[in-house]
């Protein structure tokens, strides 16, 4: 096939120049760019405000004395466990094929 055979379009009305093809683009990255940045900036006032809210939330918790810290602290591990080893024994109840102890 002759590369002279292939349709060239480039002198028809209404397509656009390579030139104007490519500036065009930047326009489009150049808008983006811009809508980019609004939202970085947002989120950064948003992490902002998060972390001054986590710090005054943290600070009656600085003000427990060790030793009620640690108890609380204790106390919420102990449920953490207990919840866990009575899933962990109505899953083996399962795997046996006992009825759960819930159902006895």
């Amino acid at each position: 096939m002759n590369h002279l055979d292939i349709e060239d379009t480039s002198d028809w009305l209404g397509c656009p120049t390579e030139l104007e093809t490519i500036a065009h683009y930047n326009r489009m990255l150049e808008n983006e760019i811009q809508e980019l940045t609004l939202q970085l900036r947002k989120a950064r006032e948003d992490i902002s405000g998060l972390t001054k809210m986590l710090a005054d939330a943290e600070r009656p918790l600085k003000e427990i004395s060790g030793d009620t810290w640690q108890r609380e602290v204790s106390k919420w591990r102990q449920a953490q466990g207990d919840k866990r080893l009575d899933h962990q024994s109505r899953i083996e109840q399962t795997r046996s094929g006992l009825p759960p102890a819930e159902a006895c």
